[in-house]
Formats: C-alpha cells, structure tokens, sequence
C-alpha cells in the first residue's frame, strides 16, 4: 500500500491501530515479530578473513607458488641452503599481508570514531498516553509525537500537522526543510520529496509539530531500503589491481614457456643426467622473471600515500582506492552539503526605501530562532534572516530585549506567512514575513525614501520584477510587512521589501572545479533539490556551461538505457533525483568505460556512492549508511579536498610506474642473462638466491624510494590515464624492453670479460653479480621526477634513494667480501681491477638510459 496515495483513515487500518496507539502488550508482540527499528550494517570481516585476502591477489598467487617449487627441489636434492630462496619469498609475502591488514584495520577505527554513540529516543503514544522510548523499540502502528528539534524515529504517515517542516536532506538531497501536511493526499507518482503528507526515517523537525502512525520500521523504511541496496552491490577492483592481474597472468606464462624452452634445450644437449640442474635453471628463470618486491612496493607506496593523505583530511578504507583517484574521470557530487555549505544565507535585499534597518528588524524579530552556546538554532531559513542581521553589526540579544514579543500568528502552509506583535519605543507593532505573493495582496501601503505612500500598480510591477529577478537565480524569497498596533488580522499593511536566500556554494569549490577541469574531469551536480536551484548553483560553480543538459529524475525515468548510455556525458546537472536515479547515472558513465567518483553525505548518496569506482563520503555531516559504503571519507567535509586527493592518487601511480619500469627492466636483464647463458654459452650463469638477492634487496629499496618522489609539476594538468589501457602502453613497455636490453648488454660484459678474458668463471659469475646489482642501484636515478632528473643537473636523488643506494653497495660488499655468503651466493673475492670494471660497467647504464631520453625527446619534437 502506498501510504501517501491514501488517507489517514485507511492508513490506520491498513497497519491496525487507533489515533489513541498501540498497547504496550500489542507494541511488545510486534516488536517480538518484525525485530528492531533499526538499520543492520554489513557484516563486518574477520581478522582472518581480511588477512587471506591479503593473498588473494594473482601476482601474490606466482610468488607462492615460486616459493613452493624452490622449495621442493631444495628438499629433494638435499640443498638445504637454498631454502633461504623460498624463505626470502615467503618473508616478502607475509610483509606485504601485514601492511594491508594494518592498514585496513587503521581505516576502519577511523571511522568507528566518527560514528555517533548517542542512541535516540522518540515520543509515542501508547493506550492513549504519551511516553518516551527508545527509537529502536518503535514499532509499525506507533502513533508518534514530533516537535522543533525531534529527529524522525520511522517512516510514517502524518496524522496531523501544525506548521510542521522536516529537514530531509540526508535522504532527499533537499536543503531547505519541506513543509509539511497532513491533509494532503500525495499523487501515486510522487517523488519522496513531494510526499508531504509522510515524514521519514532520520529526518528532523526544524518547526511545528505534528503526530503521525508509524508505516515502516528499520531495513523497511526509506532508509533501510538505501541500505539493503548497498549490501546488494559488488565491489569493483581498482584499474590498477586489474592491470597487476593482468601482467601476473602474462608473467606465469612467460615464465612457463621460457622455463620450458631451457629445460628442453638442455636435455636435448647434454641429456638426462643433466635434469636436475637444467629444472634448477629454469626454477632460476622463473624467479628472475618475477618481481618479488613488486606487491610489496605497491603495497607500501599505497600506504604512505594513504598516511599523507590522512594529514590532508581524507581517511581511505582500502589502500587501492588512492591509486582509483589517480585516473578519475567523473566526479557525481551531492549538492548539500558538499559543493554547498548547508546553510541558507541572505545574498540579496530589496527595499523601497533604499534603507535595510527596518526590514532586516522585521526579519529577525518575525523569527523563532534561539541564540545557543553551539550558535543559532532553529529552521534554517530563520536562522540566515537572523544571521544576516548580525553579521551586520547588530545584537539580536539586544533587538529582542529592545522589543518584547507580546502575541504571535505562527506560520501554516495556507496563509504561508507568519506574524508577531512587538512592544517597541513607539507602542505596539505587527511584524509579518512570508511568501511575496501572498503578502502582497495584503498591503494597501509601502514604504519608500519619501515615507508610507499608497500601495500603486507600478509600485507592484516593481516589487513582482524584483521577486523575479530573485527567483530566477534560485533564491528563496520572502518578503517583509508591518502594521500600528497589536492587530494580527494581517491585512492593510505596509510592504517593507523582500530579502532572497540560497545554500551557497563553498568558497573553496569554485576553484577546485576549476582544477578539475584542467586535469581533464567532469565535474556533475546531482541532487535531490529542485531543478532551478540545482542549475543555478551548477553555473555559479562553472559545472554547468552553455549547451550543458540538465535533467530532473522524473526526465531520466522517462529516458531508456540506450538514450541515456549514449547521452550521458553531455549532462551536467540531475535534480529531485532518487536513489535509483543516482545509480542509474553512475552506471551510465560506467557504460562509457569512465571512471567515476561519487561525492555525498546523505543516506541516499550511499547506493551511488557504492557503485562508483571511488565512493566519497563527509566525516561530519555524513550518515553512517554513506560513510560505510565509501572508499574514502573527507573528515573536513570540503569538496576541495578531492581534488588533493586526485593529484595524490595520480603522483602514487606515476611513481608505481616507475617502480615497475625498474623492477621489469631488471627481470628482463636477468631472464635474458640466463637465457643466453643456457641456451647459448652453456655455462652456469646466477644462482637463484642471487636472483632473489638482486629483486629484494638492491632492486627493492630503490624502488620503494621512487614511490616517494614528488610530484610532476604538471600532474593536474595531463587528462586522466585510461583505466582500461595497458600497463605498458605507451612508453612504459618500450622504456622496460630497451632499458632491459641494455642492462643485459652490460651486465653479459661484465661477464664474459671475468670468465673469458680473466678466464675464471666463479669470478665472471661474481662479477656479473656486482654489476646487476650496482646497476639497479644507478639506474634508479635515472627514473626520478623531471624537476629532479639528472639531465636538470641533479646528481643525487632524495634522502630515501641515497639510503638506499648506499645500502645496496654496503650489503653487495657484505656479500662478495665476507666467506661465509660466498658459500650461499657462490660468489668469490675479486681483485681491484676486476671491482672496477665491474663498477665501471654498472655506471654505464645512467648516461645510456640519458641518451635514450634525449633521443626520444628529440623525435617527439
């Protein structure tokens, strides 16, 4: 049953109760039937749960399985020493685990204190007399009490209502308080925000009071429904966790072929006597072509940027949704609350008189706003009249201690003004405020610089003109009279002027749109406000343009799939949309292959906000239903926030890039070093702990260092990357390849001269080892950000890629100088000269991998 298609009688029996309530026995069975009047979250994991899926990643998946194959062989073959390889491994894998639980935990008590602990209560009537309840004992046929100041425990339908208005802006979008009445009968079609005859769960009373049956309770209210369609939606991974999965999945079978290649190369060659050592060799390739430190580089690098950005007032719950930001496309933001600062101010005034003392007097003593420690109190709409009486240097303390309130006419929907009788210095005073045009048939008189004069058509026509200019920029106009003496009949009055108010936007949002759009976003408004309001807040913020489409949620419910698909991006601004609505336009844009970010703090921003590739939620004004389906809560509430978050998530995955670029460029160095050692030289070449020693240690530091690097100084001024594109696309798979090839040139040298011209193959093979490993350490610097690079005469990097190149030389010492690694590495001691050109051939690789950008630089000019 619809219940604001129907009348109070029959909703009463439609939910068998009476205007005197329930009792407390029959509220007790009905409690005992449909459980508690509350909203269940989702389940939250595990410990356990959310530690195996640290390893669900495939990347994580070829490490283990690496592991566990070395492992084997070293059991069989009775090397006990190389199970430091499957060890190592295994280290790097648990490491990697334990920072994405912490930091997953760290999220979620983050927002455990932003919750509300405070548990409501709400005013019901029972066998015909009133008590107090706690809200979660409320069940379906409760008559409950609203008053200024109540929040709503339930979706009911209004029995009564007297001046009665709801803020319902968690759940509508709406930012003004929607009068309501109980007399009305809501059409079949009604959007929620017309369905002024119900009030709805988590809405609150700003004025009046008013009773009402309750009609849902819990996950069957509006809200519930919100919240049971978040439990419904799947969550989508990351574009970087899809192009991870994808290189793991070309890396196992790259891996696999090569290792098959050797293996059937060398057992045709030397036969089967040879199978241990040629399945060792290939058990080697196949940890050279895996990146070891790859996850955990990732991993950590998404960590710091997760803590820097924690400094900068956005909590991220899942450490892939910083890596998200970087190539968003589309940011769906809320309106209240979010690009504006839900709060009516006063931004225009029209007096005939040319003078603002009385009207803005009339405003703010025609008003039931209190004055509290917390600051003003009451409907928003008084409290901006009230606001703007102060701001102009006045005491509203001292006006109403000045002039005494004796009688009042409050405020109805019919009449839609309101009066109050005032002793002033000159005797009693009526003051009325209200709607224009219903004021304006009560006045016989106005007020100009030349004193009261008659009412005349002109002085009309100027007053209608002046509403109208206001009205079409979105202000809610009211208009302000007076009348001699203690009368409330509110007619034969003097017209004072009219004073329009607006939800502005946040100062701070224009320019953040601004950014947007020079990083290659879209910025869109979709709201649950009325359309004008929307459009005109759109354009003051430049997310509307000329030739932009705006649409309300009745016109989209009209549009099919295909239109809308097709259409979507020449839309700017959606209006009294519903939650459907807001997911139907985040699937369209994803339908365009877009990546999209929602913004929002109400209940009905959380289905969207769960949708969307990055859902956004408000630390402050938000509701819990939204913040626990977002991927990052702003604890300042600023819209100017997400775009520091964005140039984060974008400086994260350049600097993942280049971690990639040289951590597969030195796997592309090894496979090929092993290669052609097997296949073409026939010699033993690096050791598998070698191999491990190289990818951990000397190419892992460095690495995490580049994940450090600051910024390029033009990040937000590149449109996003392509979330559907290719890791190595562009000049990433081609810098890996050529600065791969290079890296096996040299260290093949280093080789051949130690076991060839030296003619000592332990010493070639150390050899080799010291210069792989030196050259990871120089070829880091060669992948800093521009305003760092060498070519701009920066020889050393930041403090972490110092410490780290240190490092790495120290520990590679460690191992070639001390006896006891030379039995694990099978590494020797090397002469002066020999440590020379070893070091002398690793340096090689920053002026190559130098030339080769100038080269580069020079053919795209």
């Amino acid at each position: 049953m619809k219940f604001y298609n129907a009348s109070v009688e029959d909703t009463l029996k439609a939910v068998k109760s009476t205007n005197t309530g329930l009792t407390d026995a029959e509220a007790k069975i009905r409690l005992e039937q449909n459980g508690k009047n509350a909203i269940i979250g989702a389940k939250k994991k595990s410990l356990l749960v959310k530690l195996l899926s640290q390893f669900a990643d495939p990347m994580i998946i070829v490490l283990l399985v690496a592991a566990v194959v070395s492992a084997v062989f070293a059991i069989v073959e009775e090397a006990y020493a190389d199970l430091i390889d499957s060890g190592i491994i295994l280290l790097i894998v648990i490491i990697n685990a334990v920072i994405g639980l912490v930091q997953e935990n760290k999220a979620e008590n983050a927002l455990e204190a932003l919750k509300d602990k405070n548990k409501p209560f709400a005013k019901v009537i029972r066998g015909g007399e009133q008590k107090l309840i706690p809200s979660e004992e409320v069940v379906v046929g409760d008559i409950v009490v609203l008053e200024a100041g109540d929040v709503v425990p339930a979706d009911l339908r209004l029995i009564s209502s007297a001046s009665l208005k709801i803020e319902e802006a968690a759940l509508t979008g709406e930012s003004v308080p929607v009068e309501k009445d109980a007399e009305i009968i809501a059409k079949q079609d009604a959007a929620l925000g017309d369905r002024v005859n119900c009030a709805f769960s988590g809405g609150t009373v700003t004025y009046g009071r008013g009773l009402g049956v309750v009609t849902a309770t819990g996950m069957n209210t509006e809200m519930g429904k919100i919240a049971d369609m978040l439990a419904k939606t799947e969550e989508s991974p990351s574009p970087l966790s899809k192009q991870l999965a994808t290189t793991a999945k070309i890396l196992s079978v790259l891996v696999l072929a090569i290792a098959a290649v050797i293996l059937a190369v060398t057992l045709i060659r030397d036969g089967l006597d040879n199978f241990t050592t040629a399945f060792m060799t290939s058990v080697a390739i196949a940890v050279a072509a895996i990146p070891e430190g790859l996850p955990a580089v990732v991993t950590i690098v998404l960590a710091m940027g997760v803590q820097k950005m924690s400094k900068q007032n956005a909590i991220v719950k899942n450490l892939p949704a910083v890596e998200t930001l970087g190539c968003c496309e589309i940011i769906c933001s809320d309106k209240t609350g979010t690009l504006t600062l839900n709060k009516m101010t006063v931004k225009e005034a029209y007096s005939p008189s040319n003078s603002q003392d009385l009207l803005k007097k009339i405003m703010a003593l025609c008003n039931d706003t209190a004055e509290t420690e917390a600051g003003l109190a009451g409907d928003p709409t008084e409290t901006a009249l009230v606001d703007y009486y102060i701001l102009n240097g006045e005491s509203f303390a001292s006006l109403k201690e000045a002039n005494p309130r004796i009688n009042e006419l409050p405020f109805d929907s019919v009449r839609k003004l309101m009066t109050t009788v005032h002793n002033t210095q000159n005797g009693a005073y009526a003051y009325t405020k209200g709607a224009p045009d219903m004021l304006l048939t009560r006045c016989d008189r106005i007020l100009t610089e030349n004193g009261v004069e008659p009412l005349t058509d002109e002085w009309k026509q100027e007053i209608i003109t002046a509403n109208s200019n206001m009205a079409n920029k979105a202000l809610r106009v009211l208009a302000a009279a007076y009348l001699e003496g203690d009368s409330l009949a509110e007619e034969n009055m003097i017209f004072v002027g009219l004073m329009g108010m607006i939800d502005p936007p946040r100062p701070e949002v224009k320019a953040a749109v601004a950014k947007c759009r020079t990083a290659g976003m879209k910025a869109l408004m979709i709201t649950g406000d009325h359309l004008d309001t929307a459009k005109a807040i759109a354009r003051e913020l430049d997310i509307m343009r000329d030739g932009d489409l705006a649409a309300t949620g009745k016109q989209l419910d009209e549009m099919t799939d295909e239109y809308l698909n097709e259409n979507i991006l020449k839309y700017s601004v959606f209006a009294r949309v519903s939650p459907e609505n807001k997911v139907r336009i985040v699937k369209a844009f994803r339908s365009q292959n877009k990546v999209v970010a929602m913004t929002g703090d109400g209940v009905n921003d959380a289905p969207s906000i769960k949708e969307a590739d990055i859902g956004i939620g408000m630390g402050i004004t938000g509701t819990q239903v939204s913040k626990e389906a977002s991927d990052m809560v702003l604890t300042d509430d600023n819209f100017a926030t997400i775009v520091g978050a964005v140039e984060e998530g974008r400086k994260i995955y350049s600097n993942i890039t280049k971690a990639i670029q040289f951590l597969l460029s030195a796997n592309i160095a090894e496979v090929l070093c092993l290669f052609i050692a097997s296949i073409f030289l026939g010699v033993e070449f690096l050791t598998p702990v070698m191999i491990l020693w190289i990818n951990l240690i000397t190419d892992s530091f460095p690495a995490l260092s580049l994940g450090t690097e600051a910024a390029e100084k033009d990040v937000m001024n590149q449109p996003p990357r392509k979330s559907s594109g290719s890791l190595f696309g562009g000049a990433l798979g081609k810098d890996i390849l050529i600065q791969g090839i290079m890296q096996t040139l040299l260290v093949l040298l280093s080789f051949c001269l130690g076991h060839y011209v030296f003619e000592d193959h332990a010493a070639g093979m150390t050899m080799a080892f010291v210069s792989l490993s030196f050259i990871q350490l120089f070829h880091s610097y060669n992948l800093r950000s521009q305003r760092h690079s060498v070519l701009n005469g920066k020889i050393f990097g930041n403090k972490f890629l110092n410490l780290s190149a240190l490092a790495g030389i120290l520990l590679t010492l460690l191992v070639v100088l001390v006896p006891f690694f030379n039995t694990i590495f099978h590494t020797v001691a090397l002469s002066w000269y020999e440590w020379l050109i070893s070091v002398g051939v690793a340096l090689a690789i920053i002026p190559l991998v130098e030339i080769q950008k100038l080269i580069e630089k020079g053919l795209k000019k």
